[in-house]
Formats: structure tokens, sequence, C-alpha cells
């Protein structure tokens, strides 16, 4: 017999769903979390749990981190530019002639 393959949501899976999540992701499922593409441009993110009698993929909410993408640039030119200062400082060869 082959097992029910099934869509739910995160909030609507019963307590043998959850503890199976639990069990497949003690750590938390953030880490794998996948897009699962539907009709034209539709979408929505899932994670992947089995249970003796069924495979279900659960709808979980993601939230978009878009706050790093803003002026990365400036960012990076500005370390760039704070290492170069730390580089003028003298180096602490013990193999170099003291100058005193």
């Amino acid at each position: 017999m082959e097992k029910k393959r099934l869509v739910v949501n995160y909030n609507n899976v019963s307590p043998e769903v959850l503890e199976a999540i639990r069990l497949k992701y003690p750590l938390g499922y953030s880490n794998h979390v996948i897009k699962v593409k539907t009709r034209g441009d539709d979408f929505f993110y899932a994670i992947t749990v089995d249970t003796a009698d069924a495979s279900y993929l659960v709808k979980v909410p993601v939230k978009i981190d878009t706050k790093g993408n803003v002026n990365d640039d400036d960012n990076l030119e500005d370390i760039n530019n704070e290492k170069e200062n730390e580089d003028n400082f003298p180096d602490n060869d013990p193999n170099a002639e003291n100058d005193e």
C-alpha cells in the first residue's frame, strides 16, 4: 500500500504530524524550507515530513530579510577603508631589529 501524499498548512496539522516535525527538525526547520512552485507565478514555502500512513508537505510561513540589501556596497567601502587604516600599524615581528 502506497502512502498518501498530502499538503497541509502548519496551523492545521494534527498533533501526530506536529510531533513528527519536532522529531525530524529538533533544531528548527528554517534551514530545510523549500520553495514549491504552483501554477503560473505562484509559489509557497514548505517542509517535508513523513508519518506511518502519509507523506506531508507542510506549508510554513516565511519572512524574507530585505534589510541587508540596502547600500551593501557603501558598507563594504567603509569596511575596506577601516582595514586600510589598520594596516598602517607597525608589525610586531620579533625578528625585526629594534631602533632603541
